[in-house]
């Protein structure tokens, strides 16, 4: 609210949506382009454009721009969304040609067993734009294959929680309180060049608890110290298993 001139001006504050929790990648393929978006629980938002600059035909522009969309995706892989859906229009093969790509040229992202691997799954429908992605989000066939993927990823870090629980090693950490995760991520002495770090917690839990503000700020703050953070369904497999830790778990591996 402002004052001028005896006069009264009321200032409209900008309406903030909630993102919620990531979920996974949606690529999507057109001719001569690719769009890259994030997908959260209540919104989808675009990531990333790239263009193919020639003719499909030309294999060497073809995987140049195979690679760059490659490069794109890997940020957001490596801080922990490893799900990732490839579409294209129906009677085109753009989305398999990609992953065609992907199997000759990246296989360690498919055949990894440590937190290196992700989970693609291939879709028809276009995905160039909003009102496109809007439409292809509600489909039965994307909300399957979101779920399958997204259950496929958790299950592979919960393996990894597993293998830690049960390892004699003093250099591994696990923890399950929120205080001892809080003490641990914002030590600024830590160094932990030689470990991927995973931070887990189900949806419920975020959603009933009462230290919203503090587990948000952990978030955060863990992203950007290059903990790969997850948000689960509490009624997966994953989740049931994350809950009986009380919500969330924080775990370490010796990266490879």
């Amino acid at each position: 609210m402002f004052i001028t001139a005896g006069k009264v001006t009321k200032v409209k504050r900008k309406r903030r949506y909630k993102r919620g929790f990531p979920v996974a990648l949606l690529v999507g393929f057109e001719d001569s382009s690719a769009v890259v978006w994030q997908v959260f629980s209540q919104v989808v938002k675009p990531f990333k454009k790239l263009e193919l600059g020639g003719r499909r035909t030309d294999s060497q522009k073809l995987y140049s721009f195979h690679e760059s969309v490659v490069d794109a995706i890997k940020p957001v892989l490596n801080e922990g969304v490893r799900s990732v859906v490839v579409s294209a229009p129906v009677r085109t093969n753009y989305a398999s040609d990609f992953l065609e790509h992907i199997q000759k040229h990246h296989r360690y992202l498919l055949q990894s067993r440590g937190s290196n691997k992700a989970s693609f799954a291939e879709l028809t429908g276009s995905a160039s734009n909003i009102i496109e992605v809007g439409t292809l989000v509600k489909t039965k066939q994307f909300t399957d294959l979101i779920e399958q993927t997204t259950s496929d990823e958790a299950n592979q870090i919960i393996n990894l929680l597993e293998k830690n629980l049960y390892r004699a090693d003093d250099d591994i950490v696990v923890l399950y309180s929120l205080k001892e995760i809080e003490d641990n991520i914002y030590d600024r002495n830590r160094k932990n060049e030689s470990k991927t770090e995973h931070l887990l917690l189900t949806d419920n839990y975020l959603a009933s608890s009462k230290s919203k503000g503090r587990i948000h700020r952990l978030l955060q703050i863990a992203q950007n110290k290059k903990v790969k953070t997850r948000i689960v369904n509490s009624e997966s497999a994953a989740g049931t298993r994350i809950s009986q830790f009380g919500g969330m778990v924080f775990f370490s591996t010796k990266s490879l």
